[in-house]
């Protein structure tokens, strides 16, 4: 792919004009924590995000259109092999879809101080991990890097893109939550919450964008060690919070992660994919 022009880097991802019109997705093996980028990368943490959007995408394809055109791409750089999409271009809505079927994260502070999550209103007497009586929608708002993203009500979607499309975006976003759940449950894995992203297509098109269903964008919980009252073992980075939580004051840089922090991390990584999938990820593409 000759002359790939260099369009934008997020936190974990990098972003390239690409042929016909598309977009290059790379996602790398950065991690983040608390806002910032740590300097540390946890290998082959890219090629997992990429090889379990792939997957999913394929599963939801019937609920909603997606923007993957391809994940094989012969011209993509080696050093990308696994771990780039070749996409469409959307017109990307700001809002953040969430769905929580459990109470966790910034939903158990938000509870705890007013009953509700993103102005939905809970039942009394939940904790923390505490499954919901439904799964319910809680939107938030599209933090630039190094920004919190701030929980929006309803209402206030439904101010930014229309009462019809705010409507739109819930049932999508409950419909590819109860879908995964129900996947994954059958697999020993609950899905406590999870944040999708979407646009609008050339055609106007409602369309699932960026990653989905991955460790770094839902919390993967194994279904036999869930005990709610605290936080539950998760295949995601919470690892990696935690150990930061206990050695960095948040001022200042943050530190270089120890080997074994970096390996136990990646393994959880892979161990969602493949009990997820019910694939090996040494059969993904560029998979060390």
């Amino acid at each position: 792919m000759a002359g790939l022009q260099h369009l934008a880097a997020g936190k974990v991802r990098d972003m390239y004009a690409g042929p016909d019109g598309h977009l290059l997705v790379v996602a790398s093996d950065r991690v983040s924590a608390y806002d910032v980028v740590l300097p540390t990368p946890i290998p082959d943490k890219g090629r997992v995000l990429t090889a379990l959007s792939v997957w999913w995408f394929d599963r939801l394809a019937d609920l909603v259109p997606h923007h993957l055109v391809s994940a094989a791409d012969p011209a993509v750089p080696a050093e990308w092999r696994g771990r780039a999409m070749l996409v469409r271009r959307l017109e990307m809505l700001p809002v953040e879809c969430v769905a929580r079927g459990y109470l966790a994260g910034s939903g158990v502070p938000a509870y705890r101080a007013t009953g509700t999550v993103s102005g939905v209103p809970l039942p009394p007497g939940l904790t923390d991990g505490s499954r919901l009586p439904e799964p319910v929608f809680t939107p938030t708002t599209k933090a630039p890097v190094g920004a919190h993203d701030e929980p929006l009500s309803f209402p206030e979607v439904e101010a930014l893109v229309g009462p019809g499309r705010a409507g739109e975006l819930r049932d999508l976003t409950l419909a590819v939550y109860r879908r995964a759940a129900d996947l994954a449950a059958g697999r020993g894995i609950l899905l406590a919450d999870t944040k999708l992203e979407f646009g609008l297509d050339a055609a106007g098109t409602l369309t699932l964008g960026d990653e989905v269903l991955t460790p770094d964008s839902s919390r993967w919980w194994p279904a036999d060690r869930w005990r709610p009252g605290g936080a539950q073992p998760s295949y995601d980075k919470q690892f990696v919070r935690d150990w930061l939580a206990a050695n960095w004051d948040r001022h200042g840089d943050p530190p270089e992660l120890p080997d074994r922090i970096v390996e136990a991390t990646r393994a959880r990584y892979v161990e969602a994919y493949e009990r997820i999938t019910g694939l090996s990820f040494s059969d993904w593409p560029g998979a060390a």
